[in-house]
């Protein structure tokens, strides 16, 4: 999905067959953990971190490092790898044990080797945007999983990779990947840099952000969606893309309370 290193670029349909299987016995396992750049999506980070039992702060300092996207100004998260020749992941337990948080690995290493993207068109008499979802093959010269007889579709690849978890929490975050900085125009400041980084990955942070700043005097949140995103790591995410849009202009996702005049509250530390 994210950052996959040899793709192919024909679109797949959920019905495209394919042969591919990946275990132990083959000698290529786990050449595909090591000298890779993968981008993490935000369910990603919340995956990782309550797998390893620590806050989004902790997990974002100890496993990953911050890349600034030159097109869109967006400061995204990529996972640290090792400091090491062969830059190996830091879950990986060994050459023959394989991963270490395999149930919540993230979304690149789950589709492997289908890769995911988005496309963005314009539909209907208004011109309405809409998204849509496409699948590839990732190929890499050493693995050697394409030799394998064990006999996929693309739908029941990502049925048995669990993945429709990923899928849901990802597409709204698939929309704010595709946001461009206008031509001409400078890109993100520095502040909206943060907040972005905050709302995108630390929502242990965003959540205090939200329930200790003076957020709710500024924006209009029913009770029903605050009781959620107090409690509901998804809710509190999905309402992070829905500010993420607000913060950067794509479309009015929030409303501001009658009378506030339009100015964010500072980023809670």
């Amino acid at each position: 999905m994210f950052n996959m290193k040899v793709v192919e670029t024909t679109a797949l349909n959920p019905e495209t067959k394919f042969k591919f299987r990946c275990h132990k016995g083959v000698k290529c396992f786990t050449k595909c953990c090591s000298n890779i750049d993968i981008m993490l999506t935000p369910y990603d980070v919340l995956r990782l971190k309550n797998r390893l039992g620590i806050s989004s702060s902790e997990f974002l300092d100890e496993y990953t490092m911050m890349r600034v996207d030159d097109k869109s100004s967006h400061p995204y998260a990529y996972l640290k790898m090792g400091d090491n020749e062969e830059r190996t992941c830091p879950f990986l337990l060994g050459p023959e044990e394989g991963c270490s948080v395999y149930t919540d690995r993230p979304v690149s290493c789950r589709y492997y080797p289908i890769g995911q993207g988005t496309v963005k068109k314009r539909e209907g008499e208004e011109m309405e945007i809409v998204y849509e979802e496409f699948y590839f093959f990732t190929r890499e010269k050493h693995c050697l999983g394409y030799e394998e007889d064990t006999e996929w579709t693309v739908q029941s690849w990502r049925e048995d990779q669990d993945s429709a978890g990923y899928d849901e929490m990802n597409r709204g975050w698939m929309e704010v990947l595709m946001r461009r900085n206008l031509p001409g125009k400078p890109g993100l400041d520095q502040k909206k840099q943060t907040q972005f980084f905050m709302a995108s990955y630390d929502l242990d942070r965003f959540r205090r952000y939200i329930f200790e700043s003076k957020f709710l005097d500024v924006f209009d949140v029913s009770d029903e969606e605050i009781a959620k995103m107090k409690e509901d790591d998804a809710a509190l995410m999905k309402f992070a893309f829905r500010y993420i849009k607000f913060l950067m202009m794509m479309e009015e996702s929030l409303k501001l309370k009658k009378g506030v005049l339009p100015e964010n509250p500072k980023p809670g530390k």
